[in-house]
């Protein structure tokens, strides 16, 4: 893994910020009734994230996290079902690589 000095991560985010400056006008994106991160999206963040894994003794390791948290931003969004859909035709294919693609096989649910 890579590591960096404070000084050094202080200055590629310094840089970084620099280089976003235009994207950073508070007064104007309040100004146009933009959500900035103080707000709607740490909610946001807050209800995807540690609301679902701050649970008392849960251990997550990465890809489980990761798994879990693409799964609450699918229904969050309105996209689970769609994605369920898709997800079960996939497991089909792997499991049936040779079955007639109009044959229908229901899987369990």
């Amino acid at each position: 893994m890579f590591r960096m000095s404070a000084k050094t991560a202080y200055q590629v985010g310094r840089r970084r910020l620099g280089n976003k400056a235009e994207h950073l006008d508070y007064p104007k994106a309040l100004a146009n009734g933009w959500p900035i991160a103080t707000g709607v999206i740490e909610g946001a963040c807050r209800h995807l994230v540690a609301d679902r894994l701050d649970i008392t003794g849960a251990r997550w390791g990465i890809q489980g996290a990761e798994a879990i948290l693409k799964l609450r931003a699918l229904k969050t969004n309105g996209h689970l079902d769609d994605y369920w859909e898709y997800h079960k035709t996939k497991h089909h294919q792997r499991v049936y690589p040779h079955a007639n693609p109009t044959d229908t096989i229901p899987l369990p649910t």
